[in-house]
């Protein structure tokens, strides 16, 4: 099978990802918005859990991974829920791990064991899927998965130009099973993308609107049984539609804020969200083999992260206007 990736290029997959990739948890991606509710406020956010599964993927295996780490890549996010984090909101689950406490039953109850076993591969060689050092690595370091949603996201949103990604995947290197950039220019250039991602575009008013008025509405709905919690493993379009068809007065009328206008005020706000805490510190290849942090060889990384970090702390204040 040839797949071709905006961001990647042109791959051909081993026959067992082939076959992965039409099973029903990795289809079912496709209709799971990587923003969860961003799309309701700005259509144009729609990047999908699909893409970024594939892209993760593919990443692992330019970056030389093996075929396993390939489907773990490939298989990573399959037990995201409906509007992905919003869930997290909704059961206050402050971790906002929701999707890696169901992962292994949502694995297990699916037909990914049965095509993993007919093309020879064992279930145990993939689990536990955490053990994988190229698809994750703890913050702040890089790994496929954190490069794949930042690099993804803003050049699909237009916030960063194609071939400035091309350019810094290419500086992409793996020493000692860990992800590392070949100069501090490549990592200060991925700092500041990555802070475009986790405070422009993760704590953007609007998107903190979205998320705060869907984590609300899916609140009355599932109070109201209107919908369960298991009707969250369905995926985005199935549950929308569901509270569109409930005519329930209280949901409808939250639907229709969803158009409303945001500003950020921190004096006059209706809403203040804070979100998980996210710094970055690439690893930088110095020589032939000796890695250092980013923050040990550049001033700039520092200051970026010091003010991330004050942000992210801050949160985002919104305040909805009545026009």
């Amino acid at each position: 099978m040839r797949i071709q990736d905006s961001i990647y290029g042109n791959f051909t997959l081993e026959p067992v990802l082939a076959k992965l990739i039409h099973t029903k948890p990795i289809q079912r991606l496709k209709n799971i918005h990587q923003g969860g509710a961003s799309y309701l406020v700005n259509p144009k956010w729609n990047v999908t859990r699909f893409e970024h599964s594939v892209g993760v993927m593919l990443l692992i295996k330019k970056l030389g991974g093996s075929v396993e780490e390939q489907i773990a890549g490939l298989l990573h996010d399959i037990s995201h829920t409906a509007f992905s984090h919003v869930i997290d909101f909704v059961l206050g689950n402050a971790e906002q791990d929701f999707h890696e406490q169901i992962f292994e039953e949502t694995l297990m109850s699916s037909e990914i064991p049965s095509v993993l076993k007919k093309h020879g591969i064992k279930l145990e060689s993939i689990l536990p899927i955490e053990k994988w050092t190229l698809l994750e690595q703890p913050l702040p370091l890089l790994c496929a998965d954190r490069i794949d949603y930042t690099l993804r996201d803003l050049a699909m949103y237009n916030m960063i130009p194609l071939d400035k990604v091309s350019s810094f995947v290419d500086t992409l290197r793996v020493i000692d099973q860990k992800i590392c950039v070949e100069s501090i220019d490549a990592a200060e250039w991925f700092v500041e993308a990555y802070y475009r991602e986790v405070i422009d575009f993760f704590l953007h008013p609007l998107n903190v609107y979205g998320y705060a008025t869907l984590t609300d509405i899916l609140k009355i709905a599932m109070d109201k049984q209107i919908i369960q919690l298991n009707d969250l493993l369905l995926d985005d379009f199935t549950v929308w539609r569901k509270l569109l068809n409930s005519r329930d007065d209280e949901v409808l009328s939250k639907i229709r804020k969803l158009d409303k206008k945001v500003i950020c005020d921190e004096v006059d706000y209706d809403i203040h969200q804070k979100k998980k805490v996210r710094i970055i510190d690439p690893l930088v290849l110095v020589g032939n083999s000796q890695l250092r942090k980013a923050t040990e060889l550049s001033s700039k990384v520092i200051e970026l992260n010091k003010k991330a970090l004050e942000k992210s702390l801050k949160g985002t204040f919104v305040r909805v206007l009545d026009a």
